[in-house]
């Protein structure tokens, strides 16, 4: 067969979740385009319409709960989520698989991946510098090859959507179609390739996961077996509040968690050396982790090397600039605890899916 086919056909991989018997980029795209079509006519703002007289539905009769597997060819998962959006999540999963290159125990270099969970609105191509990189291949197996950069292998529906300039395809799916795409990025990954390399295990994949506590977290709870999961938090209430329900949710879904990290903790201006708390005292941070009983795994300051870097596809953990050191030590020291962790679990076992 052809190994150098395309995302396209990658997305032949994904055709359940598009069209049937498609084929190739073409097929990806239309897929896509029809999605966004169909739902612009249904309702214009995209929002799916409620069915006022639903059909009855009924439990079935001893039915449990999904039963959880490990991911073929990763060793051990770690998720980064927040109850809210826009609290720099997805830059601290990318900073946190690149610390985790630098401050593993491992004798020899470990191997790191980064999975972009959140379909509808995709940071990972962006914050890796691989918006543009292309499609991805296919392995001998039908399955998605990562695309790699600054060491680390990565995976997102971001590779996957219609190429235009402004890279602002949006994703316009239902439901089902998203929890689709969510299992195939899951187990239809060949984590253990990449291009030019052998197939080796990854030693920690790390999961970007949307904001909010709905079905993508639900789903990755009940189908994979997750090593630990470190929720980001602003310090305002109104992210507090949604970290809150973040650790809950995890809690119900048997997801043991590593601990808080506070992000934009603190500004200290060139002037002076006194932190400005700019979204409020930390102290409620740290009592929300005290009532959760939970580690504070670090205060991330904030710099605007941080999200300059993000926008150049260029993560914090990769620079070199004064400025960002801060950062830098701490993710360090976030990645050695996380590394601790993860060395003193005991990985179930448990079957393979992939």
């Amino acid at each position: 067969m052809q190994r150098q086919a395309t995302t396209s056909m990658l997305v032949s991989s994904i055709r359940p979740l598009l069209i049937p018997s498609c084929s190739a980029k073409t097929a990806t795209r239309r897929m896509i385009h029809s999605s966004i079509r169909v739902r612009s006519h249904e309702n214009p703002l995209g929002i799916p319409r409620r069915n006022p007289n639903p059909a009855p539905t009924l439990p079935r009769r001893g039915a449990g709960p999904p039963q959880k597997s490990r991911i073929k060819g990763v060793k051990q998962i770690v998720v980064v989520a927040s109850g809210k959006g826009g609290v720099g999540k997805s830059t601290v999963a990318a900073n946190l698989a690149l610390s985790l290159l630098t401050t593993s125990p491992l004798p020899r270099a470990p191997r790191i991946g980064l999975l972009d969970l959140d379909i509808f609105g995709p940071s990972v191509p962006k914050l890796m510098g691989l918006e543009n990189a292309g499609d991805p291949q296919l392995s001998d197996d039908n399955k998605l090859v990562p695309l790699q950069n600054h060491g680390v292998k990565t995976m997102s529906i971001g590779y996957l959507l219609p190429p235009n300039p402004e890279n602002d395809s949006p994703v316009v799916w239902r439901g089902m179609m998203v929890m689709k795409a969510v299992q195939q990025l899951l187990f239809d990954v060949d984590w253990k390739s990449a291009v030019g390399q052998g197939k080796e295990d990854l030693d920690v994949l790390v999961v970007d996961m949307p904001p909010g506590t709905g079905d993508v977290q639900l789903s990755l709870g009940q189908l994979v077996s997750v090593d630990g999961a470190v929720i980001v938090s602003t310090p305002q209430d109104v992210a507090l509040v949604d970290a809150r329900k973040g650790v809950g949710m995890f809690n119900k879904v048997s997801i043991p968690m590593i601990g808080l990290l506070l992000n934009m903790s603190h500004f200290t201006c060139s002037s002076c050396s006194t932190p400005h708390e700019l979204f409020g005292s930390s102290a409620k941070f740290e009592k929300a982790a005290n009532d959760l009983k939970l580690d504070v795994l670090g205060k991330l300051p904030l710099v605007t090397s941080v999200s300059d870097g993000g926008d150049a596809g260029r993560p914090v953990m990769v620079q070199s600039s004064k400025e960002g050191e801060e950062v830098r030590s701490t993710m360090r020291e976030v990645g050695r605890k996380v590394w601790e962790w993860l060395g003193s679990r005991t990985v179930p076992d448990l079957g393979v899916r992939g």
